[in-house]
């Protein structure tokens, strides 16, 4: 079976990288997988060991109806039994219309759980012969819009549990890179600087919980459009001493283990690659019971929920977690055995696989 993978993101971070853990994974013989990807995006160099071949081709995202002739030509060149679409920004209506236009069955990964309008969704969703949904919070999203149950499963995204793992195996390099002191306590958030992401909820809650913990430290990493309005807010409420942005990091694998909790209050989420790293390092999370973060965050198991946008819920959760070295190690031992169990990279892959078989059999 020949798959054709088109991802239009450029970092190499969330969806990207599951489609890295994808190829790699699915190499067998009598396979054969084949990406499409934006020119200069970094998940080229990250897929060329796993795929049989990687074309970086011009993608412009929502507004480019010229990525259909560009992946009809790739199609007819390559000759695909599936075609499978990991992303929006552009690859998800025009890369379906593509593989409709040249008659090859089509798989969509669906990453996000925002809503879409009905009509929308009954006319968008006609391209696909399947849509993976990445958590069963996706899936219900989708059904509730009108998607027909057998035309969406669910299978969740994964982590990589060998590079993702307990133990900070450099405590005294981790205290001099963010500026910690022995003795004080770190609180991590891994997210893109976006408005859902929760930035400001967060910051809304820290000074209660800083009012009984005093010595905590907060590093927010990530990138994007909030960053710098997020700067501001911490200077204006004066916690430029206990919250400092960290910027993108590549090697959150040395800095998650480190942390003491990570944070997550997202108001909408597919289901949070972030969150499976801190699980799989065995880091207690507290975050908001939204979209996909349930399932992967078990309220009293491994970390904390609380409801979207209520700060006070989320201070009082951050501190009972600092305030028990013994709670957070814990919800830490079953967050690493929650994923190991729940969210291999074997698993997703098979899933995928399966639903390749079963779209190719229709065809």
């Amino acid at each position: 079976m020949k798959v054709l993978h088109v991802e239009a993101g450029k970092h190499l971070y969330g969806g990207a990288l599951q489609v890295v853990f994808l190829l790699e994974a699915l190499r067998r013989p009598g396979d054969e997988h084949v990406l499409a990807c934006p020119r200069g995006a970094a998940i080229a160099d990250a897929a060329r060991p796993h795929a049989a071949r990687v074309h970086e081709i011009e993608m412009k995202g929502d507004a480019d109806i010229g990525m259909v002739g560009r992946l009809r030509q790739l199609i007819r060149a390559e000759r695909p039994d599936v075609v499978h679409l990991h992303s929006r920004r552009g690859s998800d209506l025009w890369g379906g219309i593509a593989a409709r236009l040249e008659g090859v069955p089509v798989v969509l990964s669906r990453r996000v759980d925002n809503p879409e309008p009905r009509w929308w969704v009954g006319l968008k969703y006609r391209l696909y012969d399947r849509v993976i949904a990445i958590s069963e919070g996706i899936r219900q999203v989708l059904l509730s819009e009108g998607l027909a149950a057998d035309k969406v499963v669910c299978v969740h995204s994964a982590v990589d549990t060998q590079r993702y793992r307990p133990g900070c195996d450099d405590v005294e390099w981790f205290r001099a890179e963010f500026g910690i002191a022995e003795g004080e306590l770190t609180v991590g958030m891994a997210a893109q600087f976006i408005p859902r992401k929760g930035h400001r909820m967060l910051l809304e809650a820290l000074p209660a919980v800083l009012a009984v913990h005093p010595n905590t430290h907060v590093l927010l990493f990530g990138q994007g459009p909030e960053q710098e309005p997020v700067k501001r807010l911490i200077q204006a409420a004066g916690l430029e001493n206990r919250v400092h942005v960290e910027g993108f990091r590549r090697d959150l694998d040395r800095v998650l283990p480190c942390l003491d909790v990570l944070a997550h209050p997202a108001e909408m989420e597919g289901l949070g690659v972030a969150l499976l790293q801190a699980a799989a390092c065995a880091v207690p999370i507290v975050a908001c019971r939204a979209g996909g973060i349930p399932e992967v965050v078990r309220h009293g198991l491994n970390g904390e929920l609380v409801a979207p946008g209520d700060a006070p819920a989320l201070s009082e959760a951050l501190t009972k977690l600092l305030s028990s070295s013994s709670l957070r190690r814990a919800y830490g031992d079953a967050g690493r055995t929650l994923v190991l169990e729940r969210f291999s990279i074997g698993a997703m892959a098979a899933g995928n696989h399966a639903v390749y078989t079963t779209v190719r059999k229709a065809a």
